[in-house]
Order: C-alpha cells, then sequence, then structure tokens
C-alpha cells in the first residue's frame, strides 16, 4: 500500500503530531522528480508527501495544452504505479490553489475523487490545498467551508492557507512584511469556520514569517514560536488542546533551530520546492560544463551520445535530489519513521 488510503494517511499525520515530527512535502513536476522523492523517502526510510501545485500540473499536462487537471491526474495515476516499488507510504497533495484557479484545479480533482469513491476506490489525492490567502479572511473561510464539505465527501482532508506567505509561488505573490503574521483571533476565525475536526479535517497554513523561494539570511524573520500562541489561544476558548495540524510553507533555506521549534508546536508537514528544485538542477549543470564538447557538437565534430543522453544527465538529477529529500526527513525527524 505505497500510496495511503484515508485511514493511513490520517494515521501517518497523527503519527507525526503525537511523535512531533513532521512528512516532507516535496512539489514534483516530472516523472523524474517523483522517482527522486520517492527514493529519497525510501531511503531515509520515512514516509512522506509528494504534491503538485498548479504551475507544477500545466507543465506535467504538456505546453500544447497546458491542461492542470490532466498534468495532476496523469501524474497521480503514475504514482500509484510506480510508487509500489517504494518500501514506503506517500499521500499525494496538490499544493497552492488561488480562488481564480479553483474551477480549473481543484473542483475538478475533488469531483474525480468523489466518483472514485462513490464506486468503491479511495480517492486519487489524499489532500488538496485551498490557498485563499490573497481574499479577505470571511470570504477565505467561506470558500474553505465549500471546499471541505466537498474534501469529506471525497475522503480527503483539506490544506487552507489563511494569511499570506511572502514571496512568490506560481503567480501569487505577497509583499515581506508585518502581515506574515497569523494572530490569534484569526486562528479563533478559523476554528469557528471550519470546525476542528467535527466538519472534516484539515491542515492549517499559519504564518509565522513564512517566505516562498530564496532568499538571504536576515531577510526573513520567521518566528515559529507563534504557532504555540495560535494552539493555546483557540485551547483556551473552545477546550481542546493542541487543536491544530500545521504546515510549514516556505521550508527551504530554513534553520536547525526554526524547524526544532515547528515541530514542537504542531508543524506535521514542510513544504520544499526551491531546494530540491536546486539539488535536482545542480548535478546537471555540473554534468554539462564538465562534458561541454560531448553534450554539444562543437566545431562540426559530432559530439558524444553517451553524454547528452537524458539518461545520462537524468540519473545524476533524481541522486541530487533524492539526497536532499533524505536530508530533510532528517531535518524533520521522520527518518525511521515509515509506517511499515
Amino acid at each position: 500500500m505505497p500510496i495511503a488510503t484515508p485511514e493511513v494517511y490520517n494515521e501517518m499525520l497523527d503519527r507525526a503530531k503525537a511523535g512531533k515530527f513532521a512528512y516532507p512535502a516535496i512539489n514534483v513536476t516530472s516523472s523524474q522528480t517523483l522517482h527522486a522523492a520517492l527514493r529519497g523517502f525510501a531511503e531515509a526510510e520515512s514516509d512522506g508527501i509528494i504534491q503538485i501545485s498548479t504551475g507544477g500540473a500545466e507543465f506535467l499536462g504538456g505546453q500544447y495544452s497546458k491542461d492542470m487537471v490532466t498534468g495532476a491526474v496523469a501524474l497521480a495515476e503514475f504514482a500509484h504505479i510506480v510508487a509500489a516499488k517504494y518500501d514506503i507510504t506517500v499521500a499525494l497533495h496538490t499544493d497552492h490553489c488561488p480562488k481564480d484557479k479553483l474551477d480549473g484545479y481543484v473542483r475538478p480533482l475533488l469531483d474525480i475523487s468523489a466518483e472514485r469513491v462513490k464506486a468503491g476506490q479511495n480517492p486519487l489525492f489524499q489532500s488538496h490545498m485551498w490557498d485563499g490567502s490573497a481574499e479577505t479572511l470571511a470570504d477565505n473561510l467561506a470558500i474553505g467551508q465549500e471546499l471541505l464539505a466537498k474534501a469529506v465527501a471525497a475522503k480527503i482532508i483539506l490544506e487552507v492557507e489563511i494569511t499570506p506567505t511572502g514571496g512568490e509561488e506560481d503567480g501569487v505573490t505577497h509583499e515581506i512584511n508585518d502581515e506574515l503574521y497569523t494572530t490569534v483571533d484569526d486562528a479563533i476565525r478559523t476554528a469557528e469556520a471550519l470546525g476542528l475536526g467535527e466538519k472534516g479535517r484539515y491542515l492549517l497554513a499559519a504564518s509565522f514569517g513564512n517566505v516562498h523561494g530564496v532568499y538571504k539570511p536576515g531577510n526573513v524573520v520567521l518566528r515559529p514560536e507563534l504557532l504555540k500562541d495560535l494552539q493555546a489561544g483557540v485551547a483556551e476558548k473552545f477546550g481542546k488542546a493542541s487543536p491544530f495540524d500545521f504546515v510549514f510553507h516556505g521550508g527551504s533555506g530554513s534553520t536547525a533551530e526554526e524547524i526544532a521549534t515547528a515541530l514542537e508546536n504542531g508543524v506535521v508537514k514542510m513544504n520544499l520546492d526551491t531546494d530540491t528544485q536546486y539539488a535536482f538542477t545542480r548535478p546537471v549543470a555540473d554534468h554539462m560544463f564538465k562534458n561541454y564538447d560531448g553534450v554539444l557538437k562543437v566545431d562540426g565534430e559530432v559530439g558524444k551520445k553517451s553524454t547528452y543522453d537524458p539518461r545520462t544527465w537524468g540519473k545524476l538529477a533524481e541522486a541530487g535530489m533524492a539526497t536532499r529529500v533524505a536530508e530533510a526527513c532528517a531535518a524533520l525527524r521522520s527518518t525511521g519513521t515509515k509506517l511499515k
């Protein structure tokens, strides 16, 4: 059972919360990066989460049609087949989806999984993300209520982002400023609208200074201790200890101390994209520089087929990204925690 059933996915998240570790959530854009993520998890003996953003899904759909649903479904179906060869369990997730892309991405995917569940099958994906951080909190939560109900019907967990993550991801941009910190009032309003499990399980992407993309030290001030305040504030009002399952966005480049604090305060999932993109591309660049006259037909020569064969540099890319995924498992304390 390499692709988690709804029951197993819930068990994975419960184990992470209780054990104060988190699963790396690795963005993939191809069969190669999918295998790299799976390999990294397997080498670390860790379960994990594979995710596809709207831009990743569009890329997977092919540049002729750029259809996000086609791309996401195709890779998910592929993952259900190839993941069987890896001795770990993974969940499939879709990353940031803003309001203007819901009808072309998350809503159709929810419908596909709902039909599968009606037919006695498991959903195609195990969770989907609604990114309403560009909307008012009231509108964000209203849409979240609608999507949570659809997710429950499809046996899927919803992820919601209630306040902005800085930087840019697939066209959604937020400035790096004081708005990047969720307040206790924001968290209470979320609990009032979406419940604390009785309306369906959801993951909460709260903001504590998170920024997507590449940034130099000092440009970003992360305050993962803020998550403790959010847990405590909602627990006091609703009487449920540690009520939220948090997601750490903008995880690339974070320090060991920042990650450790986040884990202690309820983070069960941390997204990685920028770091794994670089880890995938860096060995390719190295190969191209070292084999310049082999990958190119220089000065009328014929080059060297074995160096420009995509399998040659593709294997190096897979190994580089897999190593970075395994490092993420160690940082998030998920190494050696696989279910099987």
